[in-house]
């Protein structure tokens, strides 16, 4: 056996047993989890009030603050900027700064690196080249961080979306069981912080505000305001107007989650009937002309070699 075999057998061994190790662990902590909350303890950390509600909300760093001071002196665009980011996950004081240098980074680097590389590889170009490849390239970073930023913050929406009808049911019974609103927000985003951790931690900054002296209005309108989805947006309405009006919460939270998780059937069925029109894309695409080569191929042998030695003649 070779020294390089000898070195990827290793590899392979350390990798499979890391890799049990890894399993052993999760199953473990599951069973520990499952344990410490029949014992009427919860698995995931408590709610503590001295999180980002009290840090600095101004920025510290000399260099972000005069990127701040240049590029974001208009406050609906720094406002504007500073919503995306937090919707995609990035609620840091000094994170549009950050996002205006990775922009301005990008769209002089990449273009340089480009040419850099196509130098290396002994090609060389000509002067409109050069330029071309220059606007291309620093348009292409440019505008990167933005797509990045608009994919996650849709991709952090579907997860909110996807996550927040089974906090919804669990807040159905804990509200009807006896605790108060604010109660059932800690309790659900506690026992949600393994399986749903997006829309347990946004339930925890809710909890966070209140204890912290907000309004459950104010605290309710931040939490949709920061999800961006309809479902939570809706929720909040219905929490403030039942609010408002003296109503049962428990009844108007069990009614809704009703409507939830029929909508959420109809969005499943919705999906499965776009299944057959979705496939016959590839039908036609791929397998259709296989279909028709295959049939139509063997008449079309037949017919050049009865034809061809007429031709010939």
């Amino acid at each position: 056996m070779s020294l390089f075999e000898i070195i990827v057998l290793d590899a392979v061994v350390f990798a499979l047993i890391t890799l049990g190790v890894w399993i052993a662990g999760r199953q473990v902590e599951s069973v520990r989890g499952v344990r410490r909350r029949l014992q009427g303890t919860s698995s995931a950390p408590t709610i503590k009030t001295t999180t980002s509600l009290f840090r600095s909300q101004t920025i510290k760093n000399p260099f972000l603050l005069g990127v701040q001071d240049l590029f974001l002196n208009d406050s609906k665009e720094r406002q504007g900027i500073s919503q995306s980011l937090h919707q995609a996950g990035f609620d840091q004081p000094s994170a549009a700064a950050v996002y205006k240098t990775m922009q301005f980074i990008l769209a002089v680097g990449l273009p340089i690196l480009v040419i850099i590389g196509v130098q290396l590889s002994g090609k060389v170009l000509t002067q409109m080249q050069i330029i071309m490849t220059i606007g291309i390239f620093c348009v292409v970073g440019y505008l990167a961080p933005r797509y990045f930023i608009k994919n996650r913050a849709t991709a952090r929406s579907t997860a909110l979306e996807n996550q927040f009808p089974d906090a919804l049911d669990l807040t159905v019974v804990c509200v009807e069981a006896g605790l108060p609103l604010e109660a059932a927000f800690i309790r659900v985003g506690n026992d949600t912080f393994e399986s749903h951790k997006r829309i347990s931690e946004e339930l925890r900054t809710v909890t966070q505000e209140l204890q912290a002296g907000r309004t459950r209005v104010e605290a309710l309108r931040g939490f949709a305001k920061r999800t961006n989805v309809e479902a939570v947006k809706s929720f909040v309405a219905l929490l403030i107007q039942t609010d408002a009006l003296g109503g049962s919460i428990a009844q108007s939270l069990r009614t809704y989650a009703s409507e939830m998780r029929s909508h959420r059937m109809l969005k499943a069925e919705e999906k499965a009937m776009r299944i057959p029109v979705l496939l016959s894309v590839p039908l036609v695409l791929f397998i259709l002309p296989v279909i028709v080569t295959a049939v139509m191929l063997p008449a079309a042998i037949s017919v050049i070699r009865d034809f061809t030695p007429t031709i010939q003649k």
